[in-house]
């Protein structure tokens, strides 16, 4: 059975995650330290609770210890925050993100449109090949709940964007690393295909 931890920094409920990848058939833990934990998990999630500077200063605790599974090709989901704190900096917090992907987090444009954006949008897969993506029709809708997106530098990680008053990234892929903008776990039946084929990139890479 694949083994998955998820990061809790302490800042909400993970249990939608939590069931959606028991559901799906993986063993589940979750883990505030990666100091103190064996490195006997075959996936990581950072899931979308929380705030960018609070989030950064949990993970900064122990920041040796989780690049060294990104160095280890560890497959690693970041959901939302999870996928914002990987990138240099963000117009949510004070501190500089963990530097993994280079580029930028903004505001999505209060003049513009509500904030925060919550409810369904669309897909628009740019990346037909993506693993996350497996069996996951265009168009696909998936559930976002977020005030900020992510501008990464290298365009051609993104595999998805969607629309909200302006287009955004919706998912990028980069080696053993897979974020969303969206919340997989609340996004029924595509988002739990989501979630097994973030599983079946885990067993893969065993």
């Amino acid at each position: 059975m694949v083994k998955i931890s998820i990061f809790d920094y302490g800042a909400g409920n993970l249990f939608s995650l939590e069931s959606s990848l028991k559901r799906s058939g993986a063993m589940v833990s979750i883990i505030k330290d990666f100091n103190s934990v064996a490195e006997d998990f075959d996936g990581l999630i950072l899931p979308g609770v929380g705030n960018f500077d609070p989030a950064l200063i949990s993970i900064n605790k122990c920041k040796r210890k989780f690049l060294n599974y990104i160095d280890k090709s560890i497959p690693i989901l970041g959901i939302c925050l999870g996928m914002e704190m990987l990138f240099e900096t963000s117009e949510e917090g004070n501190l500089k993100g963990l530097k993994i992907i280079k580029g930028n987090v903004l505001s999505l444009p209060k003049n513009m449109i509500k904030i925060p954006h919550i409810g369904w949008n669309n897909l628009d897969i740019v990346n037909e090949k993506s693993k996350l993506f497996e069996g996951i029709p265009n168009d696909a809708w998936v559930y976002f709940v977020h005030s900020f997106y992510t501008v990464p530098k290298d365009a051609s990680i993104i595999t998805a964007r969607s629309n909200y008053g302006i287009s955004i990234p919706a998912s990028i892929e980069k080696d053993n690393i897979f974020c969303t903008q969206f919340h997989p776990e609340k996004s029924s039946i595509a988002g739990e295909k989501m979630i097994k084929n973030f599983i079946k990139i885990c067993e893969q890479s065993k």
